[in-house]
């Protein structure tokens, strides 16, 4: 698995994760445990994460979609 994208907003994580899905793409995200244990203050980011095969086209998607990756 390769990180994708990190975030503290849920609905880019959410819109992110939908996106994937319909270009079939698998996706997983990371720290949403500790992301609700820190209250809802956005100080633990989630990490979305693909399969390393997946992740250029993924990142093709994520910016035909003007999501930033942060990278």
């Amino acid at each position: 698995m390769k990180e994708l994208l990190r975030s503290t907003d849920p609905t880019i994580m959410a819109f992110a994760s939908a996106l994937l899905e319909g270009e079939d793409i698998d996706c997983f995200q990371m720290d949403v445990n500790m992301s609700i244990l820190e209250g809802g203050i956005g100080i633990f980011p989630r990490r979305l994460m693909v399969h390393e095969d997946d992740h250029e086209q993924a990142v093709r998607v994520m910016r035909d979609n003007e999501i930033p990756l942060g990278k």
